[in-house]
Parts: C-alpha cells; sequence; structure tokens
C-alpha cells in the first residue's frame, strides 16, 4: 500500500510538470494572401523569437481567414484568435492619431525606420488616448510610398480626375478627394478582381501590392511621388485576457521581442516586399510615371493643409499635436541613422 501511495503521488506530481510545462499557444488570425510579406515574414520571425524567448513555453500558429480585414479588431477584443494585425485606414471613424504616419512628407525614409519611430512616438504620445482599446498594442508598422497603379497612361494630375480608384481609408481617403478620385473602398486582395472587371480604374496601394496582390498584371501603369502620394499605419495586437493568463516572465520575455523590435521587423519587412513589387512589374513589363516638377509642385499644395488638420484632430484627442508631429520626425531622423536589421535575423523563404 505505501508502494501504491508512493507511486500514485509521483504520478500525481509527474503529471502536475507535466501540463505545467504544456506551451501555451497564440493563435494568430491573419489577412492578406499566404505570399504577402506579414505572413511569409513577419510571423514567422515573430513565432521564432517569441519560442525562443520563452524558452518553448509560448508558441505561434497562424490561422488564415478568420474575418475580413476590418473585423480583425473585434476578432481580437471578443477573444476569437489572440494575436492580429490592423491597417487602420478600413476602420474609419475609430482611428485619427494613426495618420500621422500616412502623411506625404514628399522625403524618402525606409518604412523600418519609420515604424520604429511610430513605435516611440505611439508610446509617447497617442498609447493612453484608447484608440485601441480592448486590445493591447504590441507594436506599430509603416509601409512604404502609397503609388496609384492605374489601367492607363496619364500626363498630368488632371487625368485622374473621375477614374474610379480603389481606396482603404485614412489619409488615402483625404487624398483621393484632394486628386478629385471617386473612391471605391475595397480592401487590397478584392482589388485584383474588381480591376479585372472593370469595377475600378486603378488603385492606391504601396508598391509590394503589385505582386502581393497582382495588380501588376492588371494595372500596369504606376504613378509614383516623391516620398509617396501617402503611407499606410498598421498595428499588431493581442487580446488583453491573452497576455493577463501569461505569466510574468513570459511576458517580459515576449515584450523584449514585440514593441519596437517587432515594428522595425514590420517596416524591415515593407521594405524588402516593396522592392520585389517592382521587380515584379518590371517583368511583366510594367510602365512607372514620373510626373513633371510643376505636377509634384501641384500636388504638394494639395496636400500642404494636412498636417494642420491632423494636429487639430489630434488635439481634439487631448493629444499635443505640435509635439507629436515634431517627435515622430525627430525619431525618424535619429532611426535613419541606427543599425538596421539584417537578413540573418529573420525567416524569408525568398531570401
Amino acid at each position: 500500500m505505501k508502494k501504491l501511495a508512493t507511486l500514485t503521488a509521483f504520478t500525481a506530481l509527474s503529471l502536475g510538470a507535466f501540463q505545467g510545462a504544456a506551451a501555451t499557444e497564440l493563435t494568430v488570425s491573419t489577412w492578406a494572401g499566404p505570399n504577402h510579406g506579414v505572413n511569409t515574414i513577419v510571423w514567422p520571425t515573430w513565432g521564432k523569437w517569441v519560442e525562443e524567448a520563452t524558452e518553448g513555453r509560448v508558441t505561434v500558429n497562424v490561422v488564415h481567414d478568420m474575418g475580413p480585414p476590418n473585423a480583425q479588431m473585434e476578432l481580437i477584443a471578443d477573444g476569437v484568435a489572440d494575436v492580429t494585425w490592423l491597417f487602420h485606414g478600413l476602420m474609419p471613424g475609430r482611428f485619427e492619431l494613426t495618420k500621422l504616419p500616412e502623411l506625404p512628407t514628399f522625403e524618402d525614409f525606409s518604412s523600418e525606420a519609420a515604424s520604429v519611430a511610430y513605435w516611440r512616438t505611439h508610446n509617447e504620445y497617442f498609447a493612453e488616448a484608447g484608440e485601441h482599446r480592448g486590445v493591447e498594442v504590441i507594436g506599430v508598422g509603416v509601409h512604404g510610398p502609397g503609388s496609384l497603379f492605374l489601367n492607363q497612361s496619364i500626363d498630368s494630375l488632371d487625368d485622374l480626375r473621375g477614374k474610379r480608384v480603389r481606396i482603404g481609408g485614412g489619409v488615402m481617403g483625404d487624398i483621393s478627394n484632394a486628386l478629385a478620385l471617386t473612391g471605391v473602398a475595397l480592401p487590397p486582395a478584392s482589388t485584383y478582381e474588381a480591376a479585372t472587371q472593370g469595377v475600378v480604374d486603378g488603385a492606391m496601394l504601396t508598391l509590394e501590392g503589385l505582386k502581393s496582390f497582382r495588380l501588376a498584371e492588371v494595372l500596369p501603369y504606376t504613378v509614383q511621388m516623391p516620398g509617396g502620394f501617402y503611407r499606410g499605419s498598421f498595428s499588431l495586437v493581442i487580446n488583453p485576457d491573452t497576455w493577463a493568463s501569461l505569466s510574468d516572465e513570459d511576458r517580459e520575455a515576449i515584450e523584449e521581442v514585440s514593441g519596437e523590435r517587432l515594428s522595425r521587423l514590420f517596416g524591415y519587412m515593407m521594405d524588402v516586399v516593396d522592392v520585389r513589387g517592382v521587380e515584379f512589374a518590371e517583368q511583366q513589363g510594367n510602365t512607372f510615371i514620373e510626373l513633371p516638377a510643376e505636377e509634384i509642385e501641384r500636388f504638394q499644395q494639395m496636400a500642404a493643409d494636412l498636417p494642420d488638420a491632423w494636429k487639430a484632430a489630434a488635439e481634439q484627442k487631448g493629444v499635443d499635436g505640435e509635439a507629436a508631429h515634431a517627435y515622430f520626425f525627430e525619431q525618424l531622423d535619429a532611426a535613419e541613422g541606427e543599425e538596421v536589421l539584417s537578413a540573418d535575423e529573420v525567416i524569408d523563404p525568398e531570401s
């Protein structure tokens, strides 16, 4: 009986130890196609970082098509999944502060540096404003220079008047109005079909969309603006209950590979896939249109009021818009001079 009692106690202790050591799996809800850089680079790399940082106690499982892009925040807030990525422009009326990194600047800078600057600005000025209420922000991101993909060539901005162009919200909507476009609200993944069927004459997207959404196949003319017509703002978020359920040790470990590091990874990915988008379009024989200097100056005048409009909107949210705007560009300059991620630090099937 003593041996049986000892064996039973040992079995119970062993089972408890096994259960305590069982890994926590984070379900990541993702959208865009499986070949998009978020799904081939960001999630695999972050998942590896998380598993290594927690010594296997936390793992990541990526699940596709759990819901459309504009429903992702609710999926996480409701606990349907644990983690996702958001494009703020697809949720009009909710996000205003996130438009800061989207404003046209007419300057070239990397998405990696912009994403790092954005994370620092988010922490310093935006986190307490409550725009992400219901979820915890673990990273932010900025995509590369936004371009116009068209089914016909143009010579001037006047040629764009009335064209039906896919837009995704945010500053994109303001730019669309300034150019007198007829904006058609569509998620990126629906744009190929819309262009094929003649529903749209073009699309506003970043250069990576030429390949990841195959738009180079149906919209063979790309109009670019120095620094981009706009940029795009993203966040990576986790369910608060999931976050609270992790041990202090694991939360601290995940924080080490999230935040600024995850934001940097997102920006790195955007820089890489933009290059691949251009290469793919060139292989398709696409035409890249550079507008004359006077047309660029015209667009600068069209966009001149956007920064002040953003600052006023920020003030209404209780944020010092002038200070936040200046801080973002200070951090952008700082990040441009810092060490960048190397290809050796990420998972990238195409590298």
